[in-house]
Parts: structure tokens; C-alpha cells; sequence
């Protein structure tokens, strides 16, 4: 139970930040998906602050394309957003299932994707984290747009001192480049996620980050018509304006997108929006590389020295280097000379000699460097076995194998290794696995008629959490000690997990009514009953004499437990008043006149005023004074 009112029942994904689960809404009985950060960063203040960003921004987005944030709190180390559940599945399922998807059925997914992304960039947001794992499809076929928790105004621009916020393969060339984060890098991915869906593929791929960041930079996204052969040319340039490297030249934003995805659909025939794509190549997906991550700037590669006309070199800083929106003309390598071109006959291996000459580098070094060391291959969440073999391919052996506990990582596979995955390691180096046991259980300890200090400590002692305590009332157990826990005794439950506790109030007691006692008589009565008794500072006026109790706290009647205080309001006396003169006064104005004063009425007709009209007389004369709230009796004739 998370915060006293979340009951979380299932996991349903773990993100590199935060792990989402289904819950229920105990208070208004509706479920729910709870975005829970990694206790491990919600020390973080920006983690943190990027956390409640996240259910501020889309709070403001009331679009039936946006998955809603309903709540966002902490509860002890975990900080959460309530959301919206979808039950269904995410574009990246869709993908691994199916590979490339018609024409028809990409456009349907993107479409209500740009809707969802326009409505946050005319609201001054910018998504940053456009990827299949963002996209839920619903059962009933409705599709949204989720974590929005790296959004940021559209303005803003982010610190570009040596990392970026997003994943790899999404990244638009000024995100990389410069940190800028305007609607255009949601245009960019989006344009990505259309080739993606069009082709099963990924538009640029490599052995790491880098190259891939580095393609983002330097190589145009190819058209899809390339991977998938006789593919319309309007999906090509659809593909082609969202993920130009300028972004001047992509449209501004998802709108504008969105009406050229509408117009382009109108050109398109039916045969053409229904034809169905070659099965895609099904190759293993790493769920690391599509993660949200803080990437390095330096992963955006070295590149080629650029030069300017008259092929001397520009040096760094200066109007000619490294811009993103130009294309500069890089150097060429020498023409060989004769001897060399021999060489190039001679053999596979002297071609291999030769090309590594031309580029500068030795045989020898490249061997001592990079020949005799392999990377050590991303294992995160395969089995043992899985892990064994792909150590294996990569000519490693395999180190010491231990297991833990985790909350996160299915049990069978693999936490963690040492070195960690892409590490350099020389080759027969061992790689040690760590594999998940699962969520550690322990068993909820009896702590029934325990005190409450004793029971918190016992459940911290077996690795719970002392959750939200209730107070009760209770014939058999005293007050201040356990009456029963929730979950109850015996029960397994995940280690860290929340024990609420239910008290004992003691036994109830009915207060009794001590207003209009004098103050001894009032104390003994209530203390008689098992009650304290505490008097208010100030004294009111009431109906009661001076000194006399004018009211109680809780009222008469109601229950109390046993040692609880009642606060006692004493009186002084009625507050006096000027009596109107109504004498003469029609029955009814004399009435109006004494209510009005704070009195209540009275009329003495006798026998000769059954009739009449007329106040005659009045018990207190006007101009006197009476208590407030007293009778004054009116004689009419």
C-alpha cells in the first residue's frame, strides 16, 4: 500500500528511472498505473524535480491522446505520479511481434501520436523522449502518448556542458550537437518512429552509441522505399521532411507534420495504404539500448578534419568548424604510389595493411589496442544461459556466478556483471554474473498486543516498514498497544514492504453532558468516567451563570476513549442588552424589533387581547437591560 491509499498489485515495466506498476485507488476504486522513481535517485533533487515537472506539464494537457497524471506525492523514499492505465500494449511490442506494419496501420498510430505531441507544443512543451516504449496502444485501440518526464518549454535549451537527456537512436543532431530542445526534435523522432514502423528497422544502427550518434549527425535517414522495395514515394518524403539534419528545414512542429502526414494519406491509394511489408529480419532487441539515458557529448565521435577551398585545414573554432548545418568537404587520403598499389595485389591481408597505412595507423598498434581486447556484451535481463552463450560468442568465459535479490530484475536473469557491458576486456577474460533471486519475501511477525514502539521496531528488525497507523477502540486491549496489522500475521510478503497497524484506543466511554454544572461537579463527573480534563484559556458568554461550564469538547454523547481529554469552556454569564421599547408596536414590528436585539418573544394576550393588535406592555421596559437570548414577554390588548 503506497501512501495509505495505492494498493499496488502487479509490475508492469522498469525503465532506467522509475519502475511503473498496476494499483488500485483504494479511496475511489479505479485502477491506476503508479510511476514509482528508483529510491536510488529520489535523492536526487532533479531527478526528483524532473518527477513532479512531469505531473505539472501534463496536467495542463488535457488531450484524449496523453495518458493523465491524476496525483503526484512521496511516501517515505519513493517519490510516484498516479497516471492512467492502459491496458494494452506499447508500439516497441507491436514492433518486436510484427516487425514492419502497412502503410495504413503506420499512419494510424502516428497521427494520434502528433495530435498529442501538438497539443504540448502549443501549450509551450517540448517531449524530448519520442520512442516506441512512449507509445500504449489500448485494447480498445486507443492510442497515447506517455512519459512525458523529460518535457521542457519550449525555449529552453539544456545544459551543454557534456551530457544529454534521451535515447540513442531517437536523437535529433541539434539535441546531440547543442542541447537545443525545440518542437523539432519531437518532429525528428516522430520521423524516426514512421521509418521504424514502415520498415521494422531502425534507420541507423552500430556496434555502439557513438557510431549511432555519429549517423545522426553525418547520414541522412535513408528512405524507406530503400528497405522496403516499391514503398510509395509520399511515405519517402514524409520520412525524408521530418528527419532532415537542418531543422529549419523540418516542419515546426507536430502539427504542422500532422497536416502533411493528412495530406500525404490523400494521395495515397488503398492498394498502396494496404500493402503488406516483407516479414522484417527478427533480431534480438536490447532493451538497453532504447532506454532514456544520460548520454556523453564526447559519444558524438571525432570526425573527419573539414577543410576549406582551397583544401587547407580550418582549425577548430573557428566559422568553418564542425557546424551541423552545412555540409563541409573532408580531406581525401593520398593516391598510392605504384609500390603500394603492388601491395594491394598481394592479398587480403596486404589490403588490410595497406588501407590501415593510408589512415595513419599502424599494424602493431591497432593489435595492441583494439585486437587483443572485446567489449563485454549487454546482458541485463537474459537467463544464465542466455548470458553464457552470448559471453561465449564473444570469445569470453564466463567468472564467478552469484545471486541476489532484486525488486526490478525478473529471478533467472542476469542484474549485473563485473565489468559492466561495453567494457573493454582482454579476450578469455571472465566475465562474473550476478543473477535475481526475485523480490526478497518475509513473513508479516505476530505483533498483536505489542506497544506501538515495540511493534515498529520488531517489523524493521524483519525488514518491513512501519506503514500508516489507525486507532480503534477496543474492550480487550489496551490503549496504545497493536490490535492487528495489515497485511496480517503469516502472510509473505516483498522485504521493504509497508505494515499498516491498527491501535487501541482503549475502551470507549460515553462523555457525559457536564454544560451548566459548576466547574467541581463538571471535573469530578468526567474524571469518574475515566476522562482528563483540560479548561480553555477564554471564558464565553452563554445562558449559564458566571463560572459555570457553557460547553464541552467532544460534545455529550459522544465516544471517547479512556485517558482522553475533554475541554471544558467556561461561562460569564450572559452577555446584557438593551431591551427596545415596543410598547404601542403592532404584534408583528414588536417581534421584528426584539429578534432582531437577540431576544426571544412571548405574548400574553388574556382574555381582552384575543383580538388585538396592539403591545400594551412589555416584562422588561425599554431602555433596560436583559440577558441575550432571554424572554421578553409582550402584553397585547
Amino acid at each position: 500500500m503506497l501512501d495509505g491509499r495505492y494498493r499496488v498489485e502487479a509490475r508492469i515495466a522498469v525503465g532506467g528511472m522509475a519502475t511503473v506498476y498496476r494499483a488500485v485507488d483504494t479511496r475511489l476504486d479505479r485502477v491506476l498505473a503508479l510511476k514509482v522513481m528508483h529510491p536510488s535517485l529520489a535523492a536526487d533533487g532533479s531527478f526528483v524535480e524532473r518527477f513532479i515537472r512531469e505531473a505539472k506539464s501534463v496536467a495542463r494537457l488535457a488531450h484524449p491522446n496523453v495518458v493523465q497524471v491524476f496525483d503526484q506525492g512521496t511516501d517515505g523514499a519513493y517519490v510516484y505520479l498516479a497516471m492512467e492505465y492502459i491496458a494494452g500494449c506499447t508500439l516497441r511490442d507491436v514492433l518486436r511481434e510484427r516487425g514492419a506494419l502497412q502503410p495504413r496501420a503506420s499512419l494510424d498510430i502516428l497521427e494520434p501520436v502528433l495530435a498529442a505531441l501538438g497539443a504540448a507544443h502549443r501549450a509551450g512543451f517540448v517531449h524530448r523522449d519520442m520512442k516506441p516504449e512512449n507509445v500504449l496502444i489500448g485494447d480498445d485501440g486507443r492510442v497515447k502518448v506517455a512519459d512525458f518526464g523529460l518535457v521542457r518549454a519550449v525555449d529552453t535549451v539544456t545544459n551543454t556542458t557534456g551530457t544529454v537527456l534521451g535515447t540513442v537512436a531517437y536523437l535529433a543532431p541539434e539535441q546531440i550537437e547543442s542541447g537545443t530542445a525545440d518542437p523539432r526534435v519531437d518532429v525528428y523522432a516522430c520521423g524516426i518512429l514512421l521509418y521504424e514502423m514502415l520498415t521494422g528497422e531502425k534507420p541507423h544502427d552500430g556496434d555502439s552509441p557513438a557510431t549511432v550518434l555519429y549517423k545522426h549527425l553525418h547520414e541522412d535517414v535513408p528512405p524507406p522505399s530503400a528497405a522496403v522495395p516499391r514503398m510509395a514515394y509520399e511515405l519517402d518524403e514524409l520520412v525524408a521532411s521530418a528527419t532532415a539534419r537542418t531543422p529549419d528545414v523540418r516542419p515546426h512542429d507536430a502539427v504542422a507534420l500532422l497536416a502533411q502526414v493528412r495530406e500525404a494519406r490523400g494521395r495515397l491509394g488503398e492498394e498502396q495504404l494496404d500493402a503488406v511489408p516483407p516479414q522484417a529480419l527478427t533480431a534480438e532487441h536490447d532493451n538497453a539500448e532504447d532506454r532514456t539515458s544520460v548520454i556523453p557529448r564526447a559519444l558524438t565521435m571525432p570526425r573527419p578534419l573539414p577543410v576549406d577551398e582551397d583544401g587547407e585545414d580550418v582549425p577548430a573554432g573557428t566559422d568553418g568548424a564542425d557546424s551541423l548545418h552545412r555540409t563541409s568537404r573532408f580531406r581525401s587520403p593520398p593516391p598510392l604510389p605504384p609500390r603500394r598499389r603492388a601491395a594491394l595485389r598481394r592479398g587480403p591481408m596486404a589490403i588490410v595493411v595497406a588501407v590501415l597505412l593510408v589512415l595513419g595507423v599502424g599494424t602493431g598498434v591497432w593489435y595492441i589496442n583494439s585486437g587483443q581486447f572485446t567489449k563485454v556484451p549487454p546482458l541485463l535481463s537474459k537467463t544464465e544461459q542466455e548470458a553464457r552463450d552470448r559471453l561465449a560468442d564473444a570469445g569470453l568465459d564466463v567468472g564467478r556466478v552469484e545471486e541476489a535479490y532484486s525488486d526490478t530484475v525478473k529471478r533467472g536473469t542476469v542484474i549485473s556483471t563485473d565489468p559492466a557491458a561495453g567494457a573493454r576486456i582482454r579476450g578469455n577474460d571472465p566475465v562474473s554474473l550476478t543473477i535475481s533471486k526475485g523480490p526478497q519475501t518475509v513473513r508479516v511477525p505476530d505483533v498483536d498486543g505489542y506497544r506501538l514502539d515495540k511493534a515498529r521496531s520488531v517489523l524493521k528488525d524483519e525488514g518491513l516498514e512501519p506503514g500508516m497507523v489507525t486507532r480503534a477502540f477496543s474492550e480487550d486491549v489496551p490503549r496504545g498497544f497493536v490490535i492487528s496489522t495489515e497485511p496480517g500475521k503469516g502472510t509473505k510478503v516483498r522485504a521493504d514492504s509497508a505494515v499498516a497497524l491498527t491501535v487501541s484506543k482503549g475502551r470507549p466511554v460515553d462523555v457525559p453532558d457536564v454544560t451548566g454544572d459548576d466547574l467541581r461537579d463538571a471535573r469530578a463527573e468526567l474524571e469518574e468516567a475515566g476522562l482528563e480534563v483540560e479548561i480553555a484559556a477564554e471564558r464565553v458568554h452563554s445562558e449559564h451563570d458566571a463560572g459555570q461550564v457553557a460547553r464541552q469538547t467532544p460534545q455529550p454523547g459522544r465516544q471517547a476513549a479512556g485517558g482522553d481529554t475533554v475541554t471544558l469552556t467556561l461561562s460569564k454569564g450572559p452577555e446584557m442588552i438593551e431591551v427596545p421599547d415596543v410598547v404601542g408596536d403592532s404584534v408583528d414590528e414588536a417581534k421584528e424589533k426584539l429578534e432582531a436585539a437577540g431576544f426571544r418573544v412571548d405574548e400574553d394576550r388574556g382574555l381582552l387581547g384575543l383580538f388585538g393588535d396592539t403591545v400594551k406592555g412589555q416584562s422588561v421596559d425599554g431602555g433596560d437591560t436583559a440577558p441575550k437570548g432571554s424572554t421578553i414577554t409582550i402584553e397585547i390588548r
